[in-house]
């Protein structure tokens, strides 16, 4: 069985994150296995998952902030805000101008009030509300507060639809805009909900056709390995180096260090979440940020 650790993947398309999750899991020899924010199967890209104790690492990493590469169809609604959902409606967008398109993706940077997608994982009276969807359940999210940090527009292609697709009454030209974008947001950013927005705005309607997690928090691409390589080279990041990556750290004295063992308070005051380590540099835990003496949030020395 290997250690604890994170192992930073490279999820391909058509796995959910709990079937990735198994897969490492007999990789890994140990059931304790567990990851950090869900792909959706038509994604691909970073899924960050925890192996033994830093399984529990998962819930208190700063994994706020996430990067993403995606392309938008403009002229197509569907079912899900993506491709793997039902054409609902198709509108010629031949009116539709690239400044528009800019203009429209534009308004979607900043702090934004966001309706999630109704097929999202989001709990609904105990239930994921995609579970209720596909019951045939009407489900209505409420819409919350999310940070759009930056959002770069790429390639804009324009494209014919598919003959015998639904096109609006009077549309003279059956056409679609597909836009790549790359956009670096807060956790719990719905990048289809970006793509169903901006089509609203446009009045064309939208939905997403690919999607690629580049980094979660600190853990980007680079880091990343797909299945089949872990599956001749397991590759963990051990929890101490997972830890110095995540939060701000602190080395501690012996003293100090056989304190936190015990989940003692330390004389010292934080600002932030701080991941504290033992001279030979084990990872110990994570502290409460505030006044002296400071509090741990989690111990984990084994």
């Amino acid at each position: 069985m290997v250690g604890s650790g994170l192992v930073i993947v490279d999820k391909p398309a058509g796995l959910t994150s709990h079937q990735v999750v198994s897969r490492v899991r007999r990789l890994a020899g140990t059931r304790k296995v567990g990851h950090a924010g869900t792909l959706d199967p038509m994604a691909t890209g970073v899924l960050v998952v925890g192996v033994n104790r830093a399984t529990r690492l998962l819930g208190h990493l700063m994994l706020t902030e996430k990067r993403y590469d995606a392309t938008v169809r403009l002229g197509v609604a569907t079912s899900t805000d993506d491709a793997e959902g039902e054409v609902t409606a198709v509108a010629a967008t031949d009116e539709v101008t690239e400044a528009a398109v800019r203009a429209a993706l534009a308004a979607q940077v900043g702090e934004i009030d966001q309706v999630p997608s109704t097929v999202s994982a989001i709990k609904v009276d105990g239930q994921r509300a995609y579970a209720r969807v596909r019951a045939g359940e009407q489900v209505e999210l409420a819409s919350r507060r999310v940070t759009v940090h930056d959002l770069q527009v790429g390639a804009i292609r324009r494209s014919r639809v598919a003959a015998g697709a639904l096109v609006e009454p009077g549309a003279s030209v059956e056409t679609h805009l597909d836009v790549d974008i790359s956009v670096r947001c807060s956790s719990g950013t719905y990048i289809r909900a970006i793509a169903r927005d901006v089509g609203a705005a446009l009045g064309v309607g939208g939905h997403l056709t690919a999607l690629r997690r580049t980094a979660v928090g600190p853990y980007d691409l680079t880091t990343a390995h797909t299945l089949d390589e872990l599956g001749e080279e397991f590759v963990l990041l051990p929890i101490a180096d997972a830890a110095r990556a995540a939060f701000p750290s602190l080395d501690l004295d012996e003293a100090q260090a056989a304190d936190v063992r015990v989940g003692r308070r330390l004389p010292i005051s934080l600002d932030e979440l701080t991941a504290v380590f033992a001279p030979d540099g084990e990872f110990l835990a994570l502290y409460r940020p505030g006044p002296a003496p400071v509090r741990p949030e989690a111990v984990f020395t084994s």
